[in-house]
């Protein structure tokens, strides 16, 4: 083989080495989510990353020398432990805490790797761009710069890639991808010492409950069964990963994302109570129905079979339900098409509704304009952070576009109410809907993460008012008589302040402002989830 072939080969195998690193960076990320929530494990990960692959470049020929030059041969079976590791490590979850155990996990799981394929790569690319001749700062240098930019745009598509088409296939999965990179690991650097990554493979193929196989789902069930749950379906999506759970002993069910529960409805209910919708386990869902019975300005009260409403964000569909069980036309815009067949599959949502699965931005942008709703709801929590492009000025004054002028909406937010975020978000909305009234879930006002609804109308000739309830809006459901009416009214002046540097609203274009109070909510509701489902449930995925 002449010797520029021998460059050209070490050269691609280098950049091959730093493209698959960059890939499996937001893959690992994706298999941290169910176990910590997808916020949290990303407030260190780039830094931690930099200073790893930072190790592995500098560190490069101390690596070939305590490895005697065998160092490559180890990237692939490093790759294949990694999922292994992992498994371990989250069985200690609630040990380490969060953010510190998507930290810990980092560290031993995915750390190791990146050192030494950034090492390998660096040793491969300056052998293999034979730049020596250009003097020492040169051959130094330029093939730093040169990594450093193929591993940003291999990042930049991997995320891409990953979020156009996570759970099509087996390796499209987040445990998959884990598989598909350690085989492409292997494929580039052919390994004498694959052999040792033998009783990973192994484990993964019996034991390692994350991956998600037939054989495992009854793997999986039988280690939650202890703690009373059974799994009913899972299934990675655009959101996050997706699974229904079933409470065998207090009889329930929920649908899960990540590290969240989006709802969830009771499945056993005493002899001779069948309410015509299921009762959801959270009052919250209940409350947003309120949105009903919402006075109009001026004249009789709506007719439920002449009414459209709105709902952005779909859930296990427990509001949504009620609504068409009113008669109602309702319209459900829902961004993840998994969640929109687990809700119709395990819970119940009507067919007789009109289905948008797309982003809600694309759907108001769409339809602006065009007054044609009696009732909207904007219902999107997910995980611990808001997703902060469906609370802007701009994106709320579309809604407002689409709302009749009679119209009533409810929002629901999620959220620690003495963070700034939480006060520029409700700013916001009463900036665009100057007639609102602001309840909480419950009445205990000692914790500061909250569920609240603000119910709003397009008028401020008169007050926001509720009509007495009737039998005929509780669909013959306890529930319903006990929560459908708000109770627990919060003062709005407790988020009139602004903070030194804020802003009275917020803007699509200064949705960053929220980001680090997301990173503090995330971890609050990482908290009161694992006071909600137990930790080994969590753990198992």
């Amino acid at each position: 083989m002449a010797l520029s072939e021998i460059n050209l080969k070490r050269l691609l195998t280098g950049v091959g080495l730093l493209l698959l690193t960059a890939f499996y960076s937001p893959a690992f990320l994706l298999t941290l989510a169910p176990v910590y929530g997808a916020v949290p494990p990303t407030i260190f990960h780039s830094y931690g990353l930099a200073i790893a692959a930072a190790c592995g470049w500098f560190l490069k020929d101390r690596l070939q020398q305590i490895s005697r030059r065998q160092a490559i041969f180890l990237v692939p079976v490093l790759a294949f432990w990694v999922p292994t590791i992992q498994y371990v490590l989250f069985q200690m979850s609630s040990s380490f805490g969060n953010p510190t155990g998507p930290i810990v996990t980092e560290i031993f799981a995915f750390y190791p790797l990146v050192i030494l394929s950034v090492g390998c790569a660096a040793k491969l690319i300056q052998s293999g761009s034979n730049l020596a001749r250009h003097g020492d700062v040169v051959a130094e240098h330029v093939p730093l710069l040169g990594s450093y930019i193929i591993y940003s745009v291999g990042e930049n598509f991997a995320h891409f890639f990953i979020s156009e088409c996570i759970g099509f296939t087996f390796f499209l999965t987040r445990s998959g991808l884990q598989f598909l990179l350690a085989i492409l690991y292997s494929a580039l650097v052919p390994s004498k010492w694959i052999a040792l990554a033998i009783p990973s493979i192994l484990f993964s193929l019996t034991s390692n409950v994350h991956v998600p196989l037939g054989a495992l789902t009854g793997v999986l069930n039988s280690a939650i069964q202890t703690e009373g749950y059974t799994m009913l379906a899972r299934q990675d999506s655009s959101t996050g990963y997706i699974s229904v759970l079933e409470n065998n002993n207090e009889g329930f069910r929920v649908m899960r994302c990540d590290h969240s529960l989006l709802g969830g409805e009771w499945t056993q209910m005493p002899a001779n109570y069948n309410p015509i919708v299921r009762d959801p386990v959270y009052s919250v869902f209940v409350m947003l129905e309120a949105v009903r019975l919402v006075e109009p300005e001026h004249g009789e009260p709506r007719n439920d079979k002449n009414s459209k409403a709105l709902v952005i964000g779909l859930g296990v569909g427990s509001t949504p339900a009620a609504l068409i069980n009113h008669g109602i036309e309702t319209t459900i815009v829902e961004i993840d098409p998994v969640v929109h067949q687990f809700a119709t599959q395990f819970f119940h949502l009507p067919a007789n509704h009109i289905a948008a699965i797309e982003d809600a931005t694309t759907f108001v942008e769409r339809s602006r304009n065009s007054p044609k709703y009696d009732y909207i709801v904007h219902d999107v929590f997910t995980g611990g952070a808001e997703p902060a492009e469906l609370f802007t000025f701009e994106f709320l004054s579309g809604l407002d576009s689409l709302l009749k002028p009679d119209g009533a909406i409810a929002i629901n937010y999620a959220g620690d109410i003495t963070l700034p975020s939480a006060r520029l978000i409700v700013r916001t909305i009463q900036y665009v809907f100057p007639t609102c009234r602001i309840f909480r879930e419950n009445a205990d006002s000692s914790d500061n993460f909250i569920n609240m609804i603000i119910f709003c109308k397009k008028s401020s000739a008169t007050p926001l008012r509720f009509r007495d309830p009737v039998p005929a809006d509780f669909l013959g459901s306890k529930s319903r008589e006990a929560y459908l009416m708000p109770k627990h009214e919060i003062n709005p002046a407790i988020f009139e302040g602004i903070e030194k540097g804020g802003r009275h609203v917020l803007r699509k274009n200064e949705i960053a402002r929220l980001r680090k109070f997301q990173d503090r909510n995330a971890i609050a509701h990482w908290r009161i989830m694992r006071e909600v489902v137990p930790d080994k449930v969590w753990e198992n995925w």
